[in-house]
């Protein structure tokens, strides 16, 4: 896969990016140099070899999926001008 300079100008345009032409075509050796590393990488053979999250073999951290109110209910509501048992009352707008 390469990329050619419209597409190196495409991209800087969605990324908001100003390249003048110079430094599009420096761009554009970049990335094609870039996608040419990501292609050698497909050819390795991982056949066997494990996923890894880390280089170095640890467990990974795991808490409970527990549904919890936060018990943050009182903190969130006692800034708001008017309340009722933890819930934001506000002016009705739609009659």
């Amino acid at each position: 896969m390469s990329v050619d300079l419209a597409t190196v100008k495409r991209v800087a345009h969605l990324a908001r990016i100003a390249l003048d032409e110079e430094d599009a075509e420096r761009m554009m050796g970049e990335l094609n140099g870039i996608l040419g590393f990501v292609e050698q990488l497909s050819e390795v053979d991982v056949t066997g070899v494990e996923p890894m999250t880390s280089v170095t073999p640890m467990a990974m951290k795991k808490r409970k999926d527990e549904v919890t109110d936060g018990s943050k209910a009182d903190d969130i509501v006692a800034n708001a001008p008017e309340t009722d048992r933890n819930f934001f009352l506000v002016p009705k707008v739609v009659e």
